[in-house]
């Protein structure tokens, strides 16, 4: 899939991602887990492939703290924000934002692990 997005919808984008992932992670804390921080502990981020980060939609997606990943990626660090630490709610809202940024043409993938 080609990516046919401007520099300037990124902002658009990005809080569309997190608004999607904080919906995610919300409804399944509420749901799932009764709403209490229970369970295993973890981190959830999106990362985001084939944008270099000294391209025009790489700036844009860093001046929005998207920061390089160590697997070559650009790295969306707990896209929800949501305030606990169950990993299942956090990756709820990582594969959410994922999908929101795979509908503008990006690989973004959610990725997670254990503390």
């Amino acid at each position: 899939m080609t990516i046919a997005v401007s520099p300037e919808m990124v902002p658009s984008i990005v809080a569309e991602a997190q608004s999607a992932a904080s919906a995610a992670a919300s409804k399944f804390f509420q749901e799932k887990l009764g709403g209490k921080d229970q369970y295993g502990c973890g981190f959830a981020w999106v990362e985001i492939y084939g944008i270099k980060g000294n391209t025009k939609l790489g700036k844009a997606l860093a001046a929005l703290g998207i920061t390089k990943s160590y697997s070559g990626g650009l790295q969306m660090w707990n896209p929800s924000k949501f305030p606990c630490q169950n990993i299942d709610t956090l990756e709820a809202g990582a594969i959410a934002a994922a999908a929101v940024f795979k509908k503008y043409g990006f690989t973004a993938y959610a990725g997670s692990r254990l503390d």
